[in-house]
């Protein structure tokens, strides 16, 4: 359990009253039993209830805490570690859970049930950390947590790749749409300058996570046509390897690299040519520790030598291959370093 000094107030107002209770409005209302018929008879044919229509009927059963309620079960979580007033606190508050959910249903527009069990964990994680003697309702403090909790999946599942990986990116995503919707309503042109304005975010970043939101994942194995025996998505991509002609020339080139290294190396003696075929050229190079005691010397001194060796071999590729500078510059870059 957290100190309550490392816990903030959060800034949502409480919700007035009692949260109301949600009811299944596709199912049509119960009509009276006609005299003279049973009322057991049903006029229709029975319909399985679906997995939402179960649980929402199953919330009925939870009643809703009053204030002095849940703050003695909150209370007795906190002090006492009372499991079963961690229950009572969670059940109580399903009803909020649902309700928070639907309202990012119009965002995700799958099932509702997903939604509702992430709702659930931010729940548990709230009471977990709510601090009864701040003075506020546990519902206000766990709806900031169930919406967390909601988003975070959303965000994870609405594409294979993530689009939203910081918080600024995760805020924009929940609200582009929806100051989209706001500033058509009052007509305004949503722009990306005006919604960047109204968001306080850059304009590039409304545009690209504009682009993410409108784009969907394509198949690599998708036909490019309805024949199944067409090529796919895939085909389409362009090769790993380089054309012919650029293989060639980078044969070439590192052909001649290796020839005038070789040169160089005739050119050595004693530490430097060890250096040379023990830790710039071996497959498994030595270390500067290695070298260092092998020689009696700090692997600071092994350094440096190393650091001259590799000025002059630069300083022969330079001399050797004409326009070395343009034509290998990372490499020349590389042994610089």
């Amino acid at each position: 359990m957290e100190s309550t000094k490392d816990k903030r107030e959060p800034d949502e107002p409480e919700p007035e009253g009692t949260l109301p209770e949600l009811v299944d409005e596709s199912s049509p209302p119960k009509q009276k039993a006609k005299p003279g018929k049973s009322s057991d008879a049903p006029e229709t044919a029975l319909v399985r209830p679906s997995a939402l229509q179960l649980y929402l009927s199953k919330l009925g059963k939870y009643p809703i805490l009053s204030p002095e309620e849940e703050h003695k079960l909150a209370v007795a979580y906190l002090e006492e570690d009372d499991r079963e007033a961690a229950y009572q606190l969670v059940t109580s508050n399903l009803r909020l859970v649902v309700k928070i959910a639907l309202e990012f249903q119009r965002t995700w527009m799958n099932n509702l049930l997903d939604l509702i069990q992430e709702g659930n964990i931010g729940l548990m994680q709230a009471v977990k950390k709510f601090d009864p003697y701040r003075g506020i309702r546990l519902s206000s403090y766990a709806s900031f947590w169930i919406k967390a909790y909601i988003l975070k999946f959303i965000l994870d599942n609405w594409r294979l790749v993530k689009i939203g990986k910081t918080q600024a990116e995760r805020k924009l995503f929940y609200n582009l749409y929806k100051e989209k919707e706001r500033l058509h309503q009052l007509g305004y042109d949503p722009g990306p300058k005006l919604i960047a304005q109204r968001l306080n975010v850059k304009e590039e970043d409304v545009i690209k996570m504009d682009q993410r939101l409108g784009s969907w994942e394509v198949s690599l194995e998708k036909p490019i046509n309805d024949d199944s025996s067409s090529r796919s998505v895939k085909d389409l991509l362009p090769g790993p390897t380089k054309p012919a002609d650029e293989r060639l020339g980078d044969n070439q080139l590192r052909s001649l690299i290796g020839e005038k290294l070789q040169a160089f190396r005739d050119t050595l003696e004693g530490r430097e040519r060890e250096i040379f075929d023990e830790r710039l050229m071996a497959q498994k190079p030595l270390t500067l520790k290695e070298l260092g005691d092998r020689y009696g010397i700090t692997k600071e001194r092994t350094r440096q030598l190393e650091a001259r060796l590799l000025e002059k071999i630069r300083d022969h590729l330079v001399r050797e291959i004409p326009d070395a500078e343009e034509i290998i510059p990372e490499f020349l870059t590389s042994i610089s370093s």
